[in-house]
């Protein structure tokens, strides 16, 4: 019976450690399609793993503050945050 046993958990045991490997292979061939981060300062965001132009001009203040400015042929969005987590948004058209 002993035998039986052990022989049942080595197996088991291998089947687990194929599994988790399989696991993290998977995970990192597939690691490219999410949508990324891009780092601060670059011009473009990453989406679907193409350039894709960054919305605006945001001005981010030591305080944590920021403000962005969004032009969409005549119009202007604008879009504030204050320290404090204070949300606004204004649109303009001229």
């Amino acid at each position: 019976m002993k035998m039986v046993s052990k022989g049942a958990l080595l197996i088991g045991a291998a089947m687990l450690a194929v599994t988790g490997f399989a696991g993290v292979a998977f995970a990192q061939a597939n690691q490219g399609n999410k949508d990324q981060a891009t780092p601060r300062g670059w011009n473009y965001e990453i989406r679907d793993g193409k350039r894709v132009p960054k919305g605006g001009n945001r001005i981010t203040n030591p305080d944590g503050s920021w403000r962005e400015e969004t032009r969409q042929g005549s119009c202007v969005t604008v879009k504030e945050k204050t320290a404090a987590g204070e949300y606004k948004e204004s649109r303009r058209c001229d």
